[in-house]
């Protein structure tokens, strides 16, 4: 390390001599050699299929900027989230713990009167466990994790919020005709809130997708002189399917209508991907920050996407329900090129930012993920995981995984697979595997035990539904939606 720092810093002071402003760009390295803690960026999809990405094998949709980051990274081949819908997912990944921990078991409701709704305050999410660090934090995009006041982004340690309260929402500006919640008369309607800063709601011109990206990429330049924190949570490709010409136009050989839109909003972020990525080299950070990409659950069964060989999709805890592309990148850090093929979890970015940032966390809640960079880099042997847990209680299932058994429970129907060899889940052992089931049926006896009632209603629980007679109504027609969503 120090004759990295001699050998950047010496053409440095040249330029000094020659330049008074250079004396920005020193102070910039001096910080960052001094020990400037890692920077996080986590980039996350919204229902994208395990396929559809260049990575995982996807020929229709090209993805070369998300790409770089397997590339110049690692790929999680068995990457996986702790839970197959939205919001649970993404309450888990925001505090490192099974979401069921603290009764997130399913989308909240989205009754801004309805104290806790969302990751409850007595539990800590990233932004708020990394201020004390010195961190500061922002999240652009979806935000799905409470509309209580109490809730919201800037009362939950993020310093910069842009974007939306709810699940999903409209992609066209001219679409966001809602003020505020209290506009919003039927189920849905909440896609059509004017967009959020901080806590003023704004006018915007571009599709937005494009609004996030340039958004996250503002933040970057802003804050790259100390160590942050950037959720980049967008919403692409969760429906409604909308797409703007520039990115429909690059996928002349779709016919599927469907499948051609929801590869152009694959595309869109793409391109903020690569914004991401190359706003890091240019600031001079990219070599201090970690960036992760992964999706938020399976492919829907109602955007087009493409789950490959999975079975199931989102709403499944099947594969294919809860495996995702996933990939992490950090230069000179993480293993380039590499594919990790054990079993890792979403819940393990925290533990990883908190190992490597030295945050001290022995005052919170226990995290259920681990540091993954020892196992990336060899230091540790063995694998992260000896068992992964699902609980969805709604679809009254359960799921387990241990090496490489897997047990899937759906109602009173119990399947065992060996993904080693049956990764498409197709051939159900629990018969051959009597004993193996009932001590893994057992470890998830232990694990539920420790875990929460419903929190707070279900999301489809607040305002009716529109009339019938107002269902050709345009915004009502792109806003249909599962409540699941």
């Amino acid at each position: 390390m120090i004759i990295k720092t001699i050998k950047v810093m010496l053409p440095l002071l040249v330029v000094f001599v020659s330049n008074v402003g250079a004396i920005e760009a020193v102070s910039t390295d001096q910080n960052y050699f001094s020990g400037q803690k890692p920077n996080l960026i986590i980039i996350l999809t919204d229902d994208q299929g395990y396929k559809d990405v260049g990575f995982n094998g996807s020929t229709d949709i090209k993805t070369p900027n998300i790409d770089i980051i397997a590339k110049e990274g690692t790929r999680f081949t068995n990457g996986y989230v702790s839970y197959p819908v939205c919001g649970p997912s993404r309450a888990g990944l925001l505090t490192g713990r099974y979401q069921d921990r603290f009764g997130f078991t399913s989308n909240p409701t989205m009754d801004p009167t309805i104290a806790q709704n969302g990751i409850p305050t007595t539990e800590k999410n990233i932004a708020e466990i990394l201020k004390p660090a010195g961190y500061t934090s922002a999240i652009i995009g979806k935000w799905h994790m409470g509309t209580h006041p109490d809730l919201r982004p800037n009362k939950r340690g993020f310093d910069y919020f842009y974007g939306f309260l709810s699940g999903g929402h409209q992609y066209f500006p001219e679409d966001l005709t809602l003020n505020d919640l209290a506009d919003v008369k039927y189920k849905y309607d909440w896609y059509r809130t004017r967009l959020l800063r901080n806590e003023q709601r704004v006018d915007t011109d571009e599709y937005l997708t494009d609004e996030l990206s340039h958004e996250a990429v503002e933040f970057i330049k802003r804050e790259s002189d100390k160590p942050f924190f950037l959720y980049v949570a967008y919403n692409a490709p969760h429906t409604p399917l909308q797409a703007s010409k520039k990115y429909l136009d690059r996928f002349p050989n779709i016919k599927d209508k469907k499948r051609r839109t929801y590869a152009a909003m694959i595309s869109a972020v793409d391109d903020g991907v690569g914004d991401i990525l190359a706003t890091l080299k240019a600031q001079g950070i990219d070599d201090n920050t970690l960036v992760v990409f992964l999706s938020d659950n399976g492919g829907a069964r109602n955007n087009a996407s493409d789950n490959g060989e999975l079975r199931g999709h989102k709403n499944d805890l099947f594969e294919g329900g809860v495996r995702v592309p996933f990939a992490m990148r950090w230069p000179n850090k993480i293993p380039a090129g590499v594919d990790y093929d054990q079993a890792v979890s979403s819940l393990d970015i925290l533990a990883t930012i908190v190992e490597q940032a030295e945050v001290d966390i022995s005052k919170n809640k226990p995290l259920d993920g681990v540091d993954l960079l020892p196992f990336l880099t060899n230091e540790k042997s063995g694998i992260p995981h000896d068992i992964l847990f699902w609980r969805h209680l709604k679809a009254k299932s359960h799921a387990v995984r241990r090496g490489t058994d897997k047990l899937v429970q759906v109602k009173k129907e119990t399947m065992m697979f060996d993904l080693d060899e049956d990764r498409q889940e197709s051939k159900n052992i629990a018969e051959q595997q009597i004993e193996n089931k009932a001590a893994m049926q057992k470890s998830y006896q232990v694990w539920q035990s420790e875990l929460q009632d419903p929190a707070f209603p279900y999301l489809g629980s607040w305002k009716k539904n529109r009339p019938k007679s107002q269902g050709k109504n345009k915004d009502t027609k792109r806003i249909k939606v599962k409540q699941n969503d």
